[in-house]
């Protein structure tokens, strides 16, 4: 064989080699990308698995672990997932967590690692998926989210009417209790296909997001499917009977008008997209059943409301008021905290032997608890920081007519710095928002990260 021939056949073993490289680098993406999209649709409905499914079945609680163990393996394997001062300041406060719950709190191995598993697990998928996702998945996502809340406001109508003895209001354990929360009226809170009713409230904000969204690009989605999402999430404010919805609802439909300020052009769809809501909500006052739902709700808002002050009560106290307070009452609570996983049901479960939270329901005021103030604000302040960059990286977007990311800062403003992660559901629609987050500020050609 000629010098020449050597060196072709070198070059073809070369490029026959990067071709293989190159196809099993796809492959490996691709199965990335279908591990996001199962997690996802596991969050959508593995309450409905746990209900009707596999009623009585607790591992169920934890179905989306696994994945999210292996999504964040096979994405460091491949250099896709790099480690930042995110991830590594919530493994530092996870692991002194765990041996600060066990030397100077609870001291039940199992209930810290339960608590640490939400920093150590979740919290990296977020930058899994705003690695392997980009802008064409995250409004993939969004179409199939107003296609889902067609028959999930069916089944939310559904479950308001029914009594809680009956099949669609199952609860997780198999019993005719219902999985309904109190609500006004004599009705219940439906949950939707989720174990409690927070999943629907949390459902159906994100869809309201991505629905202002696609008001403005109708061009990336069916007419009908927009019409018909648009309903769909004005039906469920009332038939929820969840203030937090109605507040996501307003919330993104403000940040909507602050768009409109940006580009006045835009305010032709705007008026449009109002217009259709009107017509919408006059069409659906004409049913008496509609118009329950509505007194039901506004039955609850007003004494929800008189109870806490008032609007100003709700916002300020509930919210802003719970922020200060985690931090104010935290003199009064050991320098380490109660310990880790404390704060959660399972740990009350564990530590308590009864179900409900025995520590702060607020986030904050849990974190600090479980953690003390040091590590505890430190957890908060990881979170603060992620988010208030996420969303000046969102706002700068509107400087060339991107609203996507926007839009979803609507959604993530509460459930990314505040969101109650020890809850599963809340924890997995804080994990889902920030990763499309990160992903709706990437080009589809190109890697910008924030």
């Amino acid at each position: 064989m000629s010098q020449y021939d050597l060196v072709m056949d070198r070059e073809m073993t070369l490029r026959s080699f990067e071709t293989t490289q190159q196809q099993q680098a796809r492959e490996n993406y691709g199965l990335l990308k279908k591990g996001i999209w199962l997690y996802v649709l596991l969050l959508l409905f593995e309450g409905a698995l746990r209900k009707w499914l596999l009623p009585g079945f607790s591992p169920l609680l934890l179905i989306r672990d696994p994945l999210a163990i292996f999504l964040i393996f096979k994405s460091r394997s491949q250099g896709l997932l790099k480690m930042n001062a995110y991830i590594v300041c919530m493994f530092i406060i996870a692991v002194a967590g765990i041996y600060t719950a066990i030397l100077f709190g609870h001291g039940n191995i199992w209930v810290a690692l339960y608590g640490a598993r939400i920093l150590l697990i979740h919290f990296p998928l977020i930058f899994v998926i705003g690695n392997i996702f980009n802008r064409n998945d995250v409004i993939a996502v969004g179409r199939m989210l107003l296609l889902v809340s067609i028959p999930m406001v069916i089944l939310t109508v559904m479950q308001f009417y029914s009594p809680q003895s009956a099949w669609v209001n199952r609860s997780v354990t198999g019993d005719e209790a219902g999985a309904g929360f109190a609500g006004a009226l004599g009705f219940f809170r439906p949950p939707g296909t989720f174990s409690f009713t927070n999943g629907n409230a949390l459902f159906f904000s994100l869809v309201a997001s991505f629905v202002f969204y696609f008001w403005f690009n109708q061009k990336e989605i069916k007419k009908l499917v927009l019409w018909a999402a648009t309903a769909a999430v004005l039906v469920s404010v009332p038939f929820s009977i969840s203030r937090t919805l109605f507040f996501e609802v307003a919330l993104s439909a403000v940040f909507a008008g602050v768009y409109i300020l940006h580009k006045p052009q835009h305010i032709g769809k705007m008026l449009l997209a109002l217009t259709g809501i009107v017509v919408l909500f006059i069409l659906l006052s004409n049913y008496p059943s509609f118009q329950l739902a509505v007194d039901a709700f506004t039955t609850r808002f007003d004494s929800a409301n008189e109870n806490e002050g008032g609007i100003n009560g709700v916002l300020g106290d509930r919210y802003l008021g719970t922020m200060i307070g985690a931090i104010t009452g935290a003199a009064d609570l050991p320098f380490f905290g109660y310990g880790m996983g404390m704060g959660t049901s399972v740990g009350a479960v564990l530590i308590a032997g009864k179900s409900g939270l025995i520590l702060a329901e607020d986030e904050w005021a849990r974190n600090i608890s479980e953690l003390g103030l040091l590590m505890g604000f430190s957890l908060i302040l990881v979170r603060l920081v992620f988010f208030i960059k996420l969303a000046f990286a969102a706002y700068k977007k509107l400087s060339v007519d991107d609203l996507l990311p926007w839009m979803l800062v609507s959604f993530g403003i509460v459930n990314i710095p505040q969101g109650q992660w020890a809850q599963p559901t809340a924890l997995g629609f804080g994990i889902v928002i920030a990763g499309l987050l990160l992903a709706s500020l990437r080009n589809t050609t190109a890697n910008e990260r924030v």
